[in-house]
């Protein structure tokens, strides 16, 4: 790993985006396959059964010709591109399969702008994990969660689905804050980091332009809205109220350790910087030794 990560900056970035795009160009004509050419048994077979053999043959490929890290770039970049193919074929069908496919397009490219935001602008901190993909098992709860509700509710209450506004709603949302979260990302650089920093490096310096200057903590607020906006898509009412509290106390605890920190890295200029400009979500202060809040 240490070798891949001593290449050029954009090595990982390459292989992240080149296999993305060819699993999600390729699943996407396997699926739409029978809607161009009519359906027929063989068409059956390829649509179906297409994708996943795809996938196992893309695996074994990737398996001999690329090595530790670079391989595990590329295969969770297939796997994301895919998603996102059968995302957009869901689609195609009636209102609830189709939130449903919006809803997993979201998550695919969430999670490989994640990956592909950092190998970008901060290649020392790329790992594997910066697809975010095993964020935490509260993570995957909630989701599955989510989906849970959306079959429930599909199923006895099929009127609640048939607000198509709050799913364009929600779909503006999540593309609004992933526009926010990664414009913070790149503007940050080298100083933004998926994790708390507890320890100042020599070159971490406090960023307050660009999106920083209408907030504190862009990336928060962007994926503060993104998540709710998830739900909005589904038009899932309970998860919607649940994924805005959990996030909200989330973000609020995250928000005050990593200003306590800030605060012993840079003093007073921090401080002056959280009297011009607020956190981003309403209602979180932060963290300010002066009272306590």
């Amino acid at each position: 790993m240490n070798g891949f990560l001593n290449r050029p900056v954009s090595s990982a970035a390459r292989i992240a985006f080149f296999y993305y795009s060819l699993s999600s160009t390729v699943f996407t004509l396997t699926l739409f396959s029978g809607n161009i050419l009519g359906y027929t048994s063989e068409l059956w077979a390829l649509k179906y059964w297409g994708p996943g053999l795809y996938f196992c043959l893309l695996n074994f490929i990737l398996r001999y010709s690329l090595k530790g890290f670079s391989y595990e770039i590329a295969i969770r970049s297939a796997f994301l591109g895919s998603v996102l193919a059968l995302g957009l074929y869901l689609t195609s069908f009636d209102a609830v399969w189709r939130a449903f496919g919006l809803y997993i397009m979201a998550l695919s490219i969430f999670h490989f702008s994640e990956f592909f935001a950092v190998a970008v602008t901060n290649r020392q901190t790329l790992t594997i994990d910066s697809f975010i993909l095993n964020h935490s098992i509260q993570y995957w709860v909630a989701a599955v969660a989510s989906w849970i509700e959306m079959a429930i509710e599909s199923y006895f209450f099929p009127c609640l689905k048939s607000a198509q506004w709050i799913t364009v709603l929600g779909v503006a949302m999540c593309i609004s804050g992933e526009v926010w979260r990664k414009m913070a990302m790149f503007t940050a650089k080298t100083n933004f980091n998926h994790h708390v920093q507890t320890v100042k490096k020599a070159d971490h310096q406090l960023v307050t332009n660009g999106v920083y200057s209408f907030c504190r903590h862009p990336s928060y607020m962007g994926w503060f809205y993104w998540s709710i906006g998830t739900q909005m898509i589904l038009i899932n009412p309970v998860c919607m109220v649940i994924y805005t509290l959990v996030s909200w106390s989330f973000f609020q605890e995250r928000i005050f350790a990593e200003e306590m920190f800030l605060v012993s890295f840079f003093g007073n200029q921090y401080l002056e910087y959280q009297k011009k400009v607020g956190t981003g979500i309403p209602f979180i202060r932060g963290y300010c030794p002066a009272d306590g809040w």
